[in-house]
């Protein structure tokens, strides 16, 4: 009888606390939902780069970060609030992996802000390319296919990537000669240069993305919207499946669209194929990811013990 007495008592208790404070509840289920997240964007980094990443580490002030091979280690967030435009001019990884790339094809232009992929962490981004033009052009393989060849930094198989995705639709185009007019001719690969009215490096600068054929329609600096997106509902579905099932974001999926462009972010397609639904409650937080492949059940791990 006491058993149940007490049972009742702690009962009315809980009922009690989460009438009377909802917030507490509330923020308790968004410091859920923002350590779920926290852990699929970790490990959808040390996926994506697993001859660069080591592990993850949290300090004293609750601070955690992703450490490199290098021995660097990057914060994952500064906890600042900030606009688009500091997102794209100062951002952390959580930033970087905040917008969840939309794999497959799409009937619209993007909304105004929403740019997977164009935040580059650039601090992880020299770790793993090169820190500097003389380290990157160390790196930097020719990628030669039957449109021309090309430089691309080998690291982390980004030029492999390259010439894969070409060997496919050099393939397709046989049976569809349309795809050659989006290959060909090629717009640039590696070129050492600070994206325009920016004070950032471009991708480009690192090896790490392809200017395919241009069109004046292609870049939101010289085009409206409603021309961008006649040129994007025209523009071949084969050539953008391809290069991202080979690691590569497509900014004609860009607010701030740019068209032409492919970009090697293994990152964020690997987030946005393994973490693109709401996440069940009853499923392990990395539910959907092949943990029998690779260091995936060993990088799951040390993301557990780092952020127990």
């Amino acid at each position: 009888m006491k058993k149940i007495i007490t049972f009742l008592i702690t009962a009315l208790f809980i009922f009690n606390t989460i009438s009377c404070n909802p917030k507490a509840i509330s923020e308790n289920s968004e410091e859920s939902n923002y350590n779920l997240t926290m852990k699929q964007d970790l490990l959808s980094i040390m996926l994506a780069y697993p001859e660069y990443v080591d592990t993850v580490s949290k300090d004293s002030n609750g601070n955690v970060y992703l450490v490199m091979k290098s021995g660097k280690k990057i914060l994952y967030d500064d906890k600042r609030e900030k606009s688009s435009e500091e997102k794209l001019n100062n951002p952390d990884l959580q930033d970087m992996l905040e917008q969840v790339y939309p794999l497959g094809a799409v009937t619209k232009l993007m909304d105004t802000n929403f740019d997977p992929g164009r935040s580059r962490v650039y601090e992880f981004t020299k770790d793993i390319y090169g820190g500097s033009r003389q380290q990157i052009e160390k790196n930097l393989m020719m990628v030669h296919t039957n449109y021309g060849s090309f430089q691309f930094n080998k690291n982390n198989k980004a030029g492999e990537s390259l010439g894969n995705a070409f060997k496919e639709l050099t393939q397709m185009a046989k049976e569809n000669g349309k795809i050659s007019s989006f290959l060909s001719p090629c717009s640039g690969t590696f070129n050492y240069r600070i994206i325009a009215g920016t004070g950032r490096l471009s991708p480009h600068a690192f090896g790490t993305a392809i200017d395919l054929a241009s069109d004046k329609r292609d870049y939101w600096k010289w085009a409206t919207r409603e021309q961008g997106e006649t040129r994007l509902l025209s523009y071949s579905k084969e050539v953008v499946d391809v290069f991202e099932k080979n690691n590569f974001v497509w900014g004609g999926k860009w607010g701030h669209f740019d068209i032409l462009h492919f970009e090697y972010r293994p990152e964020i397609i690997l987030k946005a194929k393994y973490f693109n639904k709401k996440h069940e409650a009853n499923k392990p937080w990395y539910e959907g990811v092949p943990t029998e492949e690779g260091n995936a059940k060993n990088f799951i791990e040390k993301i557990e013990n780092a952020l127990k």
